[in-house]
């Protein structure tokens, strides 16, 4: 399915006609295109294994990075140029610059965290931009800020709540000064302090983010439009409350109206 998206160029986020099978395997995307704004806020939602991780893992180049050389799929497998971020195509040749604009929360802060302390893991992505020691410091202790969690750079990572670790991740991202995050079930497992603490974290976020989650009071909440996926295909796209507020279309594809959307 291709959105007719009313979004304007630039577009922080283009992806077109992006497919994607793994060797051997069964079609995980197919011909996905959407666009992204600048500064807004996108929710993707669908049942489980709709190919949302997937999708994900396309805009920063997470996914094709995993595999061999394309020289040795099959062309269906290399799906890098239909993903632009900035305009900037997510190839081997720009991956560098791909990922410094695009930031990944993983859902689990486990497959992220690997820094003995707060302040290593936070200061990895900085050090790795070549930046000063200075500007490193900086960064981290900044960041750490941003998500409430000032003066934590001696902490072990080890030692943290599931809440901390999260928002500890966030800050390394944060670190990086993305223009785009990209985010995989963020809110899982959290308890309800730990889930209001990251949305406000993100609604100061002034870039772009699309976030995957199977929590849809939240999408209500601070998503500006939805892209509803099933089957590896988009299959409904628009204003958040027209989507998630559409019963027929909900149990089309394994979903329920949010609470906050049911008539009375």
């Amino acid at each position: 399915m291709t959105e007719s998206s009313v979004i304007s160029s630039p577009s922080a986020v283009r992806v077109e006609r992006l497919s994607f099978r793994y060797p051997g395997g069964p079609d995980v995307l197919t011909d996905i295109s959407f666009t992204i704004a600048p500064g807004e806020i996108i929710g993707l939602v669908g049942p489980s294994g709709a190919g949302k991780s997937t999708l994900l893992q396309h805009l920063n180049g997470l996914l094709p990075s995993k595999l061999p050389d394309t020289s040795t799929l099959p062309l269906e497998a290399d799906t890098r140029q239909g993903v632009f971020i900035d305009n900037i195509p997510v190839a081997r040749k720009t991956i560098a610059e791909i990922r410094r604009r695009v930031g990944f929360l993983f859902q689990d802060p486990d497959d992220q965290l690997f820094c003995p302390t707060v302040f290593e893991d936070v200061a990895f992505g900085p050090l790795n931009l070549g930046l000063s020691d200075d500007e490193v410091r900086q960064r981290v202790r900044g960041s750490l800020a941003s998500v409430g969690l000032a003066g934590y750079e001696p902490r072990s990572t080890l030692r943290l709540s599931l809440g901390e670790r999260k928002r500890v991740c966030l800050a390394g991202v944060f670190a990086c000064q993305p223009s785009v995050l990209t985010l995989d079930e963020p809110f899982s497992s959290l308890d309800p302090r730990a889930r209001r603490t990251l949305i406000a974290i993100l609604r100061q976020f002034s870039g772009s983010q699309i976030i995957a989650t199977h929590d849809l009071d939240i999408v209500v909440d601070l998503c500006h439009r939805v892209l509803l996926l099933d089957g590896g295909q988009l299959r409904a796209a628009g204003q958040t409350r027209d989507i998630l507020g559409n019963e027929a279309l909900m149990e089309r594809h394994g979903l329920e109206v949010p609470w906050r959307l049911r008539q009375k």
